[in-house]
Formats: structure tokens, sequence, C-alpha cells
């Protein structure tokens, strides 16, 4: 069941995170790239094509949550070059600059306020955090300046799974040799992270909806912290 506050820290020894909409937002992200998007094809419209590859890959993926199968880092790309007609290297090359690559530059700017400290006082506490994503994780962490102990992606062989299949959450823990009941996965859309987690039987949170500048969320969830952080430094004479 999704938790409210306050959390139990004294049992959790992991937080999971999902990226892409609970450690940035989307919205602003998206604004961004809609203008890049544009002026870059307004002068390339012979390429026009491109927008349709990546609705295409996002549509195509979005159809099939909780795909379980051998090889889904390539799949992906079948899935939308069957469905349009493409060039499976053509699908490659336009989904790795712009989804994979060039939005990173954005991602500092999005990145939802109070975050990078939710991270630091996680570590203050010995808490270790892992990252659990439909999709490629490595660089977009790198991107926000945030770091984690691990990183994990549905399209990574060892899981070849996509949410809410709780696999890829049941290989953290297990790796990080905890129980799931001792972790807290931290995602943005219920029916997504939140089954996922559910399925694994793993306690949760889903981010609240607030505008950018509004947000909240784990400024509040780190001033559940303050006590056990406050419990675990030496006691002054």
């Amino acid at each position: 069941m999704n938790q409210k506050f306050p959390i139990n820290w004294d049992t959790i020894k992991v937080v999971i995170f999902d990226i892409d909409g609970t450690l940035y937002t989307q919205s602003r992200l998206r604004k961004k790239m809609a203008y890049a998007l544009l002026s870059h094809y307004s002068v390339r419209p012979w390429r026009l094509q491109d927008i349709l590859i990546l609705r295409h890959f996002r549509a195509e993926r979005e159809k099939r949550t909780g795909h379980a199968g051998y090889d889904l880092e390539n799949a992906q790309y079948i899935w939308c070059a069957e469905k349009g007609n493409y060039l499976i290297d053509r699908v490659k090359k336009v989904v790795d600059q712009w989804m994979f690559t060039f939005p990173n530059q954005y991602l500092a700017t999005c990145t939802y306020p109070g975050t990078k400290s939710f991270f630091n006082k996680l570590r203050s506490v010995d808490i270790k955090i892992a990252i659990y994503s439909d999709y490629k994780a490595h660089d977009k962490l790198k991107a926000m300046d945030l770091e984690a102990d691990m990183i994990v992606s549905s399209t990574d062989p060892e899981i070849d799974r996509l949410k809410p299949d709780p696999k890829g959450l049941l290989y953290i823990a297990n790796k990080l040799e905890v129980s799931p009941q001792e972790c807290l996965f931290i995602g943005d859309r219920q029916e997504l992270d939140g089954e996922c987690a559910i399925n694994a039987n793993m306690p949760y949170l889903i981010v609240d909806k607030k505008p950018f500048s509004s947000f909240d969320f784990y400024k509040q969830l780190e001033n559940t912290l303050t006590p056990v952080l406050t419990a675990l430094e030496p006691v002054k004479n």
C-alpha cells in the first residue's frame, strides 16, 4: 500500500528512485525540448519523419507495460521500426539523440527542488540510494549531479522487464542484500511505479503533483529524517 508521512525510517535501509517525473519535472523539460525540436526541424523539413519516430517509440513502449522478454534493449527499437516501417539504425539514431542525449543538458534546471539535499540526508544516515527506471539512467543521473549506490534500468540484460513487473526492484533488493520490506520505492505514476512496488511487496510513495515553484515533496520527506539524524549524533557533555 502507498505509505503516508511519517515514514518509519528505522526499517528502511535502501531508498529506490524512479527518474522521469520523479527526480525532475517533465513538463518543464518538454517545453524546452519542444522548442529545440521546432528550431531543429523547421530548417530541415525533409527530416520531419524523425518526430513520428519519437512518437511511435514512446507509444509502442507504453502499449507494452509489464513486457517480459529477451533483449528488451533491442526489442524496443524493433517495435518502433515495425510500426512505421523505419530502418532500425535510423530509429536508434533518432531516439539516442533526442531522448537519451540532447535532453540531458536541461536536466539540472529541471531537477525538483530539494532532491540533492534529500540524497545527501539519506547518505548522512547510512541509507543506500538506488535508481530503477524503465529507460537508461546513468547519464541522466550524472546530468543532475546525483549519485547512487546502484543504477538499474528495465533494458538491462539482467532485467529485461518493463514496469509494473517487479523484477527490477527485486533485483536491487537482492543485490544490496536487503528484503523488499526494507526498501522504499519513490515514483510518480501509480499505474507503473505504485503497482511495481505492490507486486514486489515493497513500501512506496508517489510524488506530489505540484507546480515546480511550489514542489516541496523532498523537503517534507527530508524533515521526517531529522529525528533519525539527531538520534545518531553523539551526546555532548
